[in-house]
């Protein structure tokens, strides 16, 4: 089954969480789309997810009818890569609590720390495959 990462298209990290995705996902296993595209929109809606709720939480993973949000994305993220990234995924035994403001506080500034794009990522011939909204 795939896994849909919906993230913040104009974010300098969640780019850069993508390109690392990417790079540690040789089967090709995730999909994407930024939340700004008509395909990421569309997406969030079908899981009743408000875009403005979606963005402050910067990356939003869908496999089947399931969603991870916030600390859980994440660790979803790690889980599904698999090998040595499922390590650091053992942290999801921390309180959700701490998590959560953990990543609130990263997300909270994440344009300030890492910078904004001025429009979203265009994949490159190779990964547009990669990408619903491409």
């Amino acid at each position: 089954m795939k896994v849909i990462v919906l993230f913040d298209g104009v974010c300098n990290l969640c780019n850069r969480t993508v390109q690392f995705i990417i790079r540690h996902d040789p089967s090709g296993r995730f999909r994407f789309a930024s939340q700004q595209s008509e395909v990421g929109q569309k997406l969030l809606a079908q899981h009743n997810i408000p875009i403005s709720q979606a963005l402050a939480d910067s990356v939003v993973v869908l496999e089947g009818d399931k969603v991870w949000l916030e600390s859980d994305a994440v660790f979803h993220i790690l889980y599904r890569l698999g090998g040595v990234w499922r390590i650091p995924a053992l942290l999801w035994f921390l309180p959700k609590r701490l998590r959560d403001w953990v990543y609130r506080r990263v997300t909270k500034n994440r344009y300030r720390v890492f910078g904004k794009l001025e429009r979203c990522m265009v994949p490159t011939p190779e990964l547009k495959q990669r990408f619903l909204d491409a």
